[in-house]
């Protein structure tokens, strides 16, 4: 009899929800993570002395309630502070805008560029809202069949279609829209203020292939408004203790339930037998049986590397998922303050504006622009910023009076065209300093430390694929029954007994717990 009934290959966050609802379920499982720690891209290190920093992944909203309740990850310290301001937009000229969990400041705020827009906020609110609620029913859902192949999966699309019974003739419109059209257009259709615009466009680009004007931008930017912290929806929030405090909340709840996680170990090789996964090689030359073995790695890892494609996998199969996109054009700088920075448009000290997401990007063309630079191999020369500080909200992460900073940024494309991210990597960094400065005067003054995360650094460092924080694009091509390939999108694979259950398969990327929950359910279905 096999060792364990399942093996779940990584510890990232997906990873541990689809081990403790096996393990909830009564199966035997063992979880192998080749860090010295859980979480994958969610995770909090000490990278100096006295602060802990969420070195991937920095804000949560996307996790499942369903996941957060049927775990009692509350019970195993799981705490969140929703952000609010929610953003904080400076620009060149001074100005500043604000958006706040409170719709009516948001209003005024808006109000300031253009009464109009402030007139029909609320209305474009309602849209995303109703449109959300739509997209997230799929969210915990297995996609049908793609293409179909009998009277069962054509049943499962009539279903499927049930969904979109209530939507209004302008809403199907709409979620026709959200899908296909470029956020900038999407937006367009909405607004004429190039500061709202701009600031609301940043949700469409963040770990995305394309600029503001790219058509399916407009879908990043509704998935980005999904979910919610603390049962209030479309709210993003810092975790207490950092990111990594999600991951090991979920574990807690995994090992309370039986599961066993072992870490500082390196899958090689997943076991087939007869055309059917049967357990894992460690690199050490460890060989554990299970009945099952789930692979929360991406797509390409999973079946280029852990396994042999010319005797485990369908030539077409391994051409699909050669063809899976999975280039990343997003870094991530971490740095140590000594103190707060100081805007130009906002100098109070400390201000609203540094408990929120912190938003240096002036208009709309300035982000194509950037992403100009990125689509021919270059570092964008002044790229999107996204400034976060997470201390504000928890001052245990730094020394008394020091404060974490996160800098997540577009563009840093994996692939360039002259040079390498080991040579480019600091200067790049001086860059961005540089352009904060521009904004907050004295700031490069304030930073103590520093580290920066190109997107060949996010592979080496949590082992993803061309440094893509979603395992893979996210356009519609590989998104729901397309993820991550047509006729592969229901967690199984073309190896038997081996699942997928991380961000490569559906619904994609973000700390969000989907995938794991999804697949766990496939793999007790299939028994």
């Amino acid at each position: 009899m096999p060792k364990f009934d399942a093996v779940i290959i990584g510890a990232g966050h997906n990873g541990l929800v689809t081990a403790a609802y096996l393990a909830g379920a009564g199966r035997k499982v063992l979880v192998l993570e080749r860090r010295e720690l859980v979480g994958g891209c969610a995770v909090t290190e000490e990278v100096w002395p006295g602060y802990r920093v969420s070195t991937g992944a920095y804000l949560t909203s996307l996790l499942q309630e369903r996941i957060v309740r049927e775990l009692e990850l509350a019970r195993f310290g799981y705490r969140v502070d929703a952000k609010d301001p929610a953003f904080f937009s400076a620009f060149p000229d001074g100005r500043s805008f604000f958006m706040w969990q409170d719709r009516a400041k948001t209003l005024e705020e808006i109000a300031k560029f253009s009464k109009r827009d402030a007139a029909v906020y609320p209305a474009y609110e309602d849209r995303l809202e109703r449109l959300s609620q739509v997209v997230e029913h799929l969210l915990l859902t297995t996609p049908p069949q793609f293409p179909p192949r009998g009277a069962g999966d054509l049943l499962d699309y009539l279903k499927l279609a049930g969904r979109l019974r209530g939507l209004s003739a302008k809403e199907m419109v709409a979620l026709v829209k959200i899908f296909t059209q470029s956020a900038a257009d999407f937006l367009n259709e909405w607004f004429e203020s190039e500061e709202l615009k701009v600031t609301l466009a940043t949700d469409g680009v963040i770990g995305a292939n394309g600029g503001p004007r790219s058509p399916g931008t407009a879908y990043i930017l509704l998935h980005h408004c999904m979910g919610g912290v603390n049962g209030h929806r479309g709210l993003w929030g810092f975790v207490r203790g950092g990111m990594g405090a999600v991951s090991e909340a979920i574990a807690a709840a995994a090992r309370a339930r039986g599961v066993q996680i072992r870490t500082g170990v390196a899958a090689a090789r997943i076991l087939v037998r007869s055309g059917r996964a049967c357990g894992v090689i460690l690199e050490d030359g460890e060989e554990i049986e299970a009945g099952r073995v789930a692979s929360n790695l991406d797509p390409k890892v999973t079946f280029l590397k852990l396994l042999d494609p010319a005797r485990d996998l369908d030539g077409d199969f391994v051409a699909a998922i050669r063809q899976f996109r999975s280039e990343g054009t997003s870094a991530k700088i971490n740095l140590a303050l000594s103190g707060l920075p100081r805007f130009t448009a906002c100098a109070e000290t400390p201000g609203p504006q540094h408990r929120a997401t912190m938003h240096i990007c002036p208009s709309v063309e300035y982000v194509e622009r950037a992403w100009d630079d990125a689509k021919y191999g270059r570092p964008s020369s002044r790229p999107l910023l996204e400034l976060t500080i997470p201390t504000m909200y928890d001052a245990s992460l730094a020394p008394a009076g020091k404060h974490v900073m996160g800098i997540f940024l577009q563009y840093a494309p994996y692939t360039l065209r002259d040079g390498n991210w080991d040579d480019l990597r600091e200067p790049f960094g001086d860059r961005v300093l540089s352009l904060i400065e521009e904004y907050a005067p004295g700031f490069g003054a304030l930073v103590e430390h520093r580290q920066v995360l190109s997107p060949l650094d996010l592979e080496r460092r949590f082992g993803i694929t061309g440094g893509n924080i979603f395992h893979g694009e996210m356009s519609l091509d590989q998104m729901f029954v397309m993820r991550p390939a047509a006729g592969w999108a229901r967690y199984r694979t073309p190896v038997r007994s081996l699942y997928l259950c991380g961000s490569g398969a559906h619904p994609g990327g973000g700390v969000m717990g989907a995938a794991g929950y999804n697949c766990a359910r496939e793999m007790l279905r299939a028994e």
